[in-house]
């Protein structure tokens, strides 16, 4: 099924996910970034607490009804328009008091945040699914769109086939970057196995490459081939440990190990 599509059926452990979620207000998309975006939800630049509301409930009704971006587009976009949040504005950077020329609303805008909502709430969803049902169906594989778009990376990544519990999903679960189209497809040992699957397989080996937040100043690493803000497995309880033991592996370039 295509992505752009409407959405068949109401996805209720993609809304359970997202209905949990608290609100951040941002300036930068830097600044909730990770596993933080399990937690809340957020728009760059977007302070006004009410109109952040009517997003979120915007792309709530997405999730719900399995609506097009059109359809999401067409009834946000004049609710932006009216509230001043709308084409390319200047605006304060309060962590700087920086004056800075920043685009708001645009059909660009609401395609992202329309996009990276509703996949995130999704794969949290599916992952929520997956841990329900892996005693019958242990395996995912990686599917990646296998076109002129696709990231080298992901493409390499393309069927990849590796238990649910490989701690290597927990870094390249989709979505891996913006726009990124990739999913995961559940397996049962019995399907794995007549793809190929072998037990003895290791996963892809991961390069990391260092990251320093611009907003914050934390250093991280990141693997190679996944956009930054984007390292973590939408849904999963363990990203913050995994998380944790980066920063010490950081920790230790920093120091000479």
């Amino acid at each position: 099924m295509a992505f752009e599509g409407a959405f068949k059926l109401a996805p209720k452990k993609a809304l359970e996910f997202f209905r949990k979620k608290g609100f951040a207000v941002s300036f930068a998309w830097q600044d909730v970034f990770n596993e933080e975006h399990n937690n809340a939800f957020t728009v760059a630049k977007m302070a006004d607490i009410d109109l952040l509301t009517d997003v979120r409930s915007a792309v709530d009704k997405a999730l719900a009804d399995g609506t097009t971006f059109e359809t999401f587009r067409k009834s946000l976009e004049p609710i932006l328009q009216q509230a001043g949040w709308w084409g390319r504005q200047e605006v304060t950077d309060p962590a700087t008091g920086e004056v800075v020329q920043a685009e708001l609303g645009s059909p660009r805008r609401l395609r992202t945040i329309y996009r990276t909502n509703l996949k995130t709430a999704y794969a949290a969803g599916q992952w929520a699914q997956i841990q329900e049902t892996k005693a019958d169906a242990p395996f995912l594989l990686y599917d990646a769109v296998d076109d002129n778009r696709t990231r080298p990376e992901h493409a390499e990544w393309d069927g990849t086939i590796l238990p649910a519990d490989d701690v290597w999903w927990q870094f390249h679960t989709p979505p891996n970057g913006w726009n990124c189209r990739c999913s995961v497809i559940q397996l049962s040992q019995a399907q794995a196995e007549s793809m190929g699957y072998d037990s003895g397989a290791a996963a892809p080996k991961t390069e990391f490459q260092h990251y320093t937040n611009p907003r914050t100043g934390e250093a991280m690493l990141i693997p190679k081939g996944v956009d930054p803000g984007f390292g973590y497995n939408p849904g999963s309880d363990q990203a913050q440990q995994l998380r944790d033991a980066l920063a010490a592996k950081v920790k230790g370039f920093r120091d000479g190990d």
